[in-house]
């Protein structure tokens, strides 16, 4: 071979080791392009791909020349015509490596060094540590609060707090509300003994001491040392049943559009326990997030598989709709049914009973627009005129323009922050529209 063919063989050897390093870099440019979110990111790493495709095809339009010239051994017709005399080829190290030059800006070499970065998982631990109420509670009244549960007490209460999400068992919880009770009743009694002895009044001075006789007044404040307690024991038993409500709204509101979701996820064949931990990772459903957790751990750290971990789940959740989603993915998976279909259709129904909820909301927020006009507004000119009507004739109630005055501030005061507290209510139990 002669020098000027060895020359062109270290020529393609070296167009050959530059395309192995394009394609390399375009490899690794691609698994950054499925990774990277950004769409900034994005656009600087498919200009950066479709520069290194350009380079390909430049160096590809220079092997043609090169093969050309290279001149091929023509083949012997005659064996015995070899000559040993033939000049021996010299071993050449092709092994070298050529470095490959691209240009690149400032901006795109940041971006690729920043991407080739591993990337740093960020792992919360959250430490719970025991509310000091719950264990005095509990050290007060859990023998206590044993004896009180029955067998259908217990479950009705776990179920409640469950669907709540209020972590408490139902022994630790019925312990703090004996000892909120025990609280209010001392309170009560320090209210009864205050009102044995005190009268209140709104006029100066507001307060003074009381001019019945002792028995009389015992009792007209006998009532206290009862009332509260009650009111106290009753709003702690049933405050899970409302908590449990009120995520069950909440859930609602966001459950149509998580269907939607979970439909598209469907469609690509993946595992069904996946679309949970897909749906999770978005942050987009906190309510229903809580329910998809508890969903998972049971079959990730209690070993149930996904159909006995949805009916579980379904018997647990605060939503009836939620539930019955629940139930009919299992039903599915159970029958080989087509999970896409199966989410499409009822996405399809919850979406049509969102819509109605809201009609059904703007109809009751007109009503309450018409009772705000009212009430606010032509019931305290009325009372106004009905006031000073009295007061000029001589009639009934006998009361200054100055306590006139004060009495309509105060009641407009009163009935604008009764309803816009009334309003607030009603806005954070439809889900906050």
């Amino acid at each position: 071979m002669t020098l000027y063919n060895k020359n062109q063989l270290v020529e393609f050897k070296k167009i050959i080791l530059q395309e192995i390093k394009i394609i390399n870099e375009i490899n690794s440019l691609f698994k950054n392009l499925e990774k990277t979110k950004n769409s900034e990111e994005k656009n600087i790493i498919q200009s950066q791909i479709d520069s290194l495709k350009n380079s390909m095809k430049e160096i590809n339009s220079t092997i043609p020349n090169i093969l050309n010239k290279y001149n091929l051994p023509t083949p012997l017709n005659d064996v015995k015509k070899f000559s040993t005399n033939s000049p021996v080829i010299e071993k050449n190290n092709f092994s070298e490596n050529i470095p490959l030059k691209i240009k690149l800006s400032s901006l795109e070499k940041e971006t690729i060094r920043r991407l080739k970065k591993p990337e740093k998982k960020i792992i919360f631990n959250k430490e719970r540590k025991a509310n000091k109420y719950v264990q005095i509670s509990n050290n007060l009244f859990v023998n206590f609060s044993k004896k009180l549960l029955n067998e259908d007490t217990s479950q009705l209460l776990k179920s409640n707090l469950i669907k709540g999400n209020l972590q408490f068992l139902p022994k630790s919880y019925m312990s703090v509300i004996l000892f909120t009770t025990l609280l209010s009743g001392i309170l009560s009694f320090l209210l009864f003994f205050f009102f044995l002895f005190f009268n209140v009044s709104a006029t100066f001075p507001i307060i003074s001491f009381a001019q019945e006789t002792f028995g009389l007044r015992i009792i007209k404040v006998f009532w206290i040392l009862f009332v509260f307690p009650i009111i106290t024991f009753a709003f702690m038993y049933f405050y899970p049943s409302l908590e449990a409500k009120s995520a069950e709204r909440k859930i609602d509101q966001e459950l149509p559009f998580a269907a939607i979701h979970m439909a598209s996820i469907a469609g690509s064949m993946i595992d069904p326990s996946k679309i949970f931990s897909i749906i999770l990772t978005t942050k987009e459903y906190p309510n229903i997030e809580k329910e998809f957790i508890k969903l998972l751990n049971e079959i990730n750290l209690l070993g149930y598989d996904l159909v006995t971990a949805l009916r579980y789940s379904a018997v647990n959740c605060p939503s009836k709709r939620l539930s019955e989603l629940f139930n009919g993915i299992a039903t599915t998976i159970n029958s080989g049914g087509d999970l896409e279909e199966f989410f499409s259709k009822r996405a399809e129904s919850l979406l049509f009973e969102y819509r109605l909820e809201r009609e059904k909301r703007t109809r009751a927020s007109e009503t309450f627009m018409d009772i705000y006009i009212s009430v606010v507004i032509a019931a305290p000119m009325i009372l106004m005129l009905l006031l000073m009507m009295m007061k000029i004739s001589g009639l009934g109630l006998q009361l200054s323009t100055g306590m006139i005055t004060l009495i309509m501030v105060l009641g407009v005061t009163a009935v604008n922050i009764g309803f816009l507290t009334f309003l607030h209510l009603k806005q954070s139990a439809g889900g906050g529209d």
